[in-house]
């Protein structure tokens, strides 16, 4: 991994309001190298959704830059796919017209993309339900369905943002297995926000643990397991040996108090 896609450049972000200034993050920095997933683990409310929405082009931060393939990042950036906590799929239209909703509105929409659309949807599971409509669907099959509606615009980078926390407990862990299962065979660059430690140990290459607001690094986490033999998935990963010290150092790093 050597290409840099992401490169992070000593963002901080300052918000004013009548009441003063509140500082949200402060000297960020962090490249991401291409085909790593990275997650990001923090406390409530230190400043992780404000920094995604950075990385997105949604806000300008307060000072540093974000560069993307050694682009700047821009409101109108179309090499960053956002994956949300809710899936957003348009409840009138069926499976393969919201999988090419994207490339409808770019104008790229062709008969060589409807077929890509149906061989990732075929290819990921969901070949019997190119025609059915969202709510005939389940809560994991929908999240499902949102990673290709984003992975069809061929992105270099791609945000998750909480996806699977709107899901039970059993649909969360199958759908972040089947998700992590599918962006290391699409060889995506991905960062993961999440508030699940066990989830972000087995996804993910790197964990950077962000501290209290304003969020600064902790610290950066190699991820390294020794996934059992036939079990080579995010699921499967949780049974290495090295996954209780990954929790329980991050957990000390995260200083929780209940």
């Amino acid at each position: 991994m050597e290409n840099i896609v992401v490169e992070i450049n000593n963002i901080s972000m300052t918000y004013h309001s009548l009441e003063g200034e509140t500082e949200a993050i402060k000297n960020i920095d962090l490249d991401i190298y291409e085909g790593e997933i990275v997650g990001i683990i923090g406390p409530s409310g230190c400043g992780k959704s404000t920094l995604l929405s950075i990385i997105a082009g949604l806000i300008e931060p307060t000072s540093g830059t974000v560069l993307i393939k050694g682009q700047k990042v821009s409101k109108s950036n179309r090499n960053i796919g956002y994956m949300f906590q809710k899936d957003q799929l348009l409840e009138w239209r069926n499976i393969l017209q919201n999988v090419v909703l994207g490339l409808e509105i770019q104008g790229k929409l062709n008969s060589q993309y409807y077929e890509k659309a149906e061989n990732l949807l075929s290819n990921y599971g969901l070949g019997d339900f190119i025609y059915s409509y969202p709510s005939q669907l389940s809560g994991g099959m929908r999240q499902r369905v949102a990673l290709i509606r984003t992975l069809i615009l061929e992105p270099d980078f791609l945000l998750l943002d909480e996806p699977f926390s709107a899901l039970d407990y059993q649909t969360r862990l199958a759908i972040a297995d089947e998700i992590g299962i599918i962006l290391k065979r699409e060889g995506k660059t991905a960062l993961l926000v999440t508030h699940d430690i066990a989830e972000a140990i087995s996804l993910c290459d790197r964990i950077v643990i962000l501290s209290k607001r304003p969020a600064t690094i902790k610290e950066i986490i190699d991820i390294k397991l020794t996934c059992p033999e036939g079990r080579n998935t995010p699921l499967g990963c949780r049974e290495a040996p090295e996954f209780r010290y990954y929790f329980n150092r991050i957990w000390k790093e995260l200083d929780i108090h209940v």
